[in-house]
Parts: structure tokens; C-alpha cells; sequence
């Protein structure tokens, strides 16, 4: 089956960071814009630094464009986010209803190590999406 698949595997990564970055900026949008039913507070700075990151990370991770540097950051975030937010509840994620921040951290801090992926804004732009 990994022979088959492999041929595919940067479509399968492309797919993953549209997925997993859009999903990201969609949190980003609740925070900072109000939108899907989430509540705008931009008088608390964390809250505020969280929606932006979310938001313009998300958004550059989706498209594909300096994703190494978005990815990073929203991999420190949400290591942020679990320790701030979740640990303190207890440490197992799955506890603490920490699991998608765990998640994230470690998708984003993948992403970080492979860049952009060739089908990418950066492979367009002759990158060749290296981090």
C-alpha cells in the first residue's frame, strides 16, 4: 500500500496543509473577527496575539506561502495553548481536552521541517517550498 500511495504522497501533503491551515485560520477568524459563532475580544492582548497567529498563520499555511516560518510559530502557539490552557487540568491530553492543540503543535511542527511542498504558493513563486 506505501508503494502505491507514495506516488502521491505531495498531493497528500498539499491536502493536508489546505486542511490543516484553513481549520487553523477558522479558530483564528472566531477569535479576532466574531465569525463562526465564535466572540471577538480584541481587549485581551493573548487572546488577540492567539487570533492573528491563527488567522495570518493559518491563512499563509493553507496557500502555501512561507509555511516553514507560519508553521513554527503556530507550533510554539499551541505548545503555548496546552501548557497555559489545558495542562494545568491535568497532564494526558485526552483529560484535559487538549488533544487538538497536542495535534496541531505536531502537524505545524512538521510542516515547519518540510516548508511549503512544491504544490504550493512558494513552488509556484520557484521556491521549491524548502523551509
Amino acid at each position: 500500500m506505501e508503494r502505491w500511495l507514495a506516488r502521491f504522497s505531495e498531493l497528500f501533503y498539499c491536502l493536508m496543509r489546505i486542511v490543516a491551515g484553513a481549520l487553523f485560520a477558522c479558530h483564528g477568524a472566531q477569535k479576532v473577527l466574531g465569525s463562526f459563532g465564535g466572540h471577538a475580544d480584541l481587549s485581551n492582548p493573548r487572546h488577540l496575539a492567539a487570533g492573528i497567529i491563527e488567522l495570518v498563520g493559518g491563512g499563509l499555511i493553507a496557500i502555501g506561502l512561507q509555511t516553514g516560518i507560519a508553521a513554527f510559530i503556530a507550533s510554539g502557539e499551541m505548545a503555548v495553548a496546552y501548557f497555559m490552557v489545558h495542562a494545568p487540568h491535568g497532564f494526558w491530553p485526552i483529560l484535559n481536552k487538549g488533544e487538538l492543540a497536542v495535534l496541531y503543535c505536531f502537524v505545524f511542527l512538521f510542516m515547519a521541517s518540510r516548508g511549503s511542498g512544491a504544490l504550493s504558493v512558494d513552488g509556484v513563486l520557484g521556491k521549491k517550498g524548502k523551509p
